[in-house]
């Protein structure tokens, strides 16, 4: 086996880079950095120079922490792009045959990665900064009996009428639920992530000096292990869930979670809401359990932050792309900790 594919190795290699700089392993501010869908894509379905010209704004931001000498690697959402193909391949369906889940998963984790490399790229190249940005398709591995598959939750793609979404029920064999918002929709498995299939190419790339890595957009491509083969799977990982499992992976000192909202609160929404800037592990999870955090909200951030911390001493913080600087200087934003 390859010293980059354990975690001793990989601080080894970390620590001879570090030598020539003369900065030790404990200085590394390694951080991985989740930015949400609404960070990538504005609504209502924008044209593409619109989405192009977001992304460009969000890496400006992120090209702002990296000049100030924090190591990023960059994962990122994919809801929106995922659901425009899905709503492509349901009006071109008598021209083309449709492409499955995973496969979609995998075009827009190229397509998202390609736009951010290169706005990244021009964010360097304007302030003469000498970086290197890889986006790298990632495939996650899922277990195939992981209790999501029996109870599907994750809606996906666009509106149906009843009787075509009973159409495709009885087709396809897909869960069909009722959205007052404009029909039915598909529910999909969300299964946990297990295992990142490029783990030992990802670290590689973030030892080298200079690199900034992208990797598991999306929450990853999801594949299951099958009689020693790698198969995709119709499902979508949790971006944040996979986010932590690469910080872990790379021995991260920090996730950073980037959400629409500044801070976590407590009765979000309502007359007695309650931001916070600072919590315990212990506390989050006293907070989810009293039903702060939605599922379908700031429940997989949450959830995300108390797997990355519980492992090892470290820090997650959550906020918007606007605060990312003054939260990472503990001005800003949520900060949850060990203790």
């Amino acid at each position: 086996m390859s010293c980059l594919n354990s975690s001793t190795g990989y601080r080894a290699v970390l620590s001879a880079l570090n030598a020539e700089k003369g900065v030790s392993l404990s200085k590394q501010k390694i951080i991985v950095v989740a930015v949400g869908g609404n960070a990538l894509y504005p609504p209502n379905s924008p044209s593409f120079e619109i989405q192009k010209d977001l992304i460009a704004k969000t890496c400006k931001k992120l090209a702002d922490i990296i000049e100030e000498g924090h190591r990023l690697i960059i994962t990122h959402g994919n809801g929106p792009q995922v659901g425009n193909l899905l709503i492509q391949n349901e009006k071109a369906r008598r021209l083309v045959p449709s492409m499955p889940l995973d496969v979609l998963v995998a075009e827009t984790q190229a397509q998202i990665g390609y736009l951010m490399q290169q706005s990244l790229q021009n964010a360097f190249n304007r302030r003469g900064m000498h970086r290197r940005v890889t986006p790298v398709v990632t495939q996650v591995v899922v277990d195939q009996r992981d209790k999501a598959f029996k109870d599907p939750t994750k809606p996906v793609g666009p509106y149906y009428s009843k009787t075509r979404a009973t159409r495709l029920k009885s087709k396809y064999k897909w869960e069909m639920k009722l959205d007052r918002r404009g029909g039915y929709r598909r529910l999909v498995p969300s299964p946990k992530p297990i295992r990142i299939v490029e783990m030992a190419s990802i670290r590689k790339l973030v030892s080298q000096r200079g690199s900034v890595v992208i990797a598991a957009g999306g929450g990853g491509v999801p594949v299951i292990e099958r009689r020693g083969k790698l198969v995709g799977i119709e499902a979508v990982i949790d971006k944040d869930l996979a986010s932590s499992l690469l910080a872990n992976e790379l021995d991260a000192r920090t996730l950073l979670l980037v959400t629409d909202v500044r801070y976590v609160s407590l009765n979000f929404g309502k007359k007695n809401q309650a931001d916070l800037t600072e919590m315990t592990v212990d506390e989050a999870e006293g907070y989810m359990k009293e039903g702060h955090f939605p599922e379908g909200s700031m429940g997989p951030k949450m959830q995300a932050a108390i797997d990355f911390i519980r492992k090892e001493k470290r820090e997650a913080i959550i906020t918007s792309i606007g605060h990312l600087k003054k939260a990472l200087d503990r001005k800003d934003g949520t900060r949850v900790t060990l203790d």
